[in-house]
């Protein structure tokens, strides 16, 4: 099943679940996104991925330099392990892997929760490849992926137990918008995807064609 199969079967099971109320606050929130064309401002293929320093799961920092200088690198911006879409996406990239590696490039995935938040993404879906941590969306903002979460929709989440704040240590209620990046050696995008539907994500094999 490609991973777009396996994302609609999570999107019509939310809509034969979620309340009527609450999944219309939802649609909303992502109308509103698309509505603003968010994902025109953001970076695009051609231009160029500044370099960064996150810390890791385990709290060690970790530059994206060190990664380019041993190959092309795929990055992949999510918005939480509580997001059932994003773990879909993040074991999909992990299907792929030994191929990505096969091309001499490294896999990177980044979210906005705490490293604790991350470790325990990481372990929930046997993760092989880094994930890293930016607090506070601090790069995400530089390529222009992040919005913030309306305060309709905050209580929504907040109704269902997601507590968004806590996995970010913060109260911003700032998310990035699902994004995919591939970068040759000298840091210059090559492909992007980056979405204002937070349900739509970048297709391993197109990720693989493009590196």
């Amino acid at each position: 099943m490609s991973l777009l199969a396996e994302l609609q079967v999570i999107k019509d099971r939310s809509a034969a679940n979620i309340p009527k109320e609450k999944l219309d606050v939802m649609l909303d929130s992502t109308a509103a996104l698309v509505k603003e064309h968010l994902s025109d401002k953001a970076l695009k293929v051609g231009g160029q991925m500044l370099n960064f320093e996150l810390p890791n799961v385990k709290g060690e920092t970790e530059n994206l330099e060190s990664y380019l200088n041993k190959g092309p690198v795929v990055i992949s911006f999510y918005r939480g392990g509580w997001c059932p879409y994003c773990n879909i996406e993040l074991k999909a990239l992990q299907a792929i892997l030994p191929q990505i590696k096969e091309k001499g490039a490294s896999l990177i995935a980044i979210s906005p929760e705490t490293p604790d938040n991350s470790l325990t993404t990481s372990e929930k879906n046997s993760l092989e490849f880094p994930i890293l941590s930016d607090i506070d969306n601090k790069v995400a903002k530089q390529l222009g992926l992040v919005f913030k979460m309306p305060q309709a929709l905050q209580e929504v989440y907040s109704a269902f137990n997601l507590d968004v704040a806590k996995h970010n240590a913060n109260t911003d209620y700032e998310l990035p918008m699902p994004a995919t990046y591939v970068l040759n050696t000298k840091g210059e995008v090559t492909y992007a995807f980056v979405a204002e539907d937070y349900t739509e994500r970048a297709e391993p094999q197109e990720v693989l064609a493009a590196l």
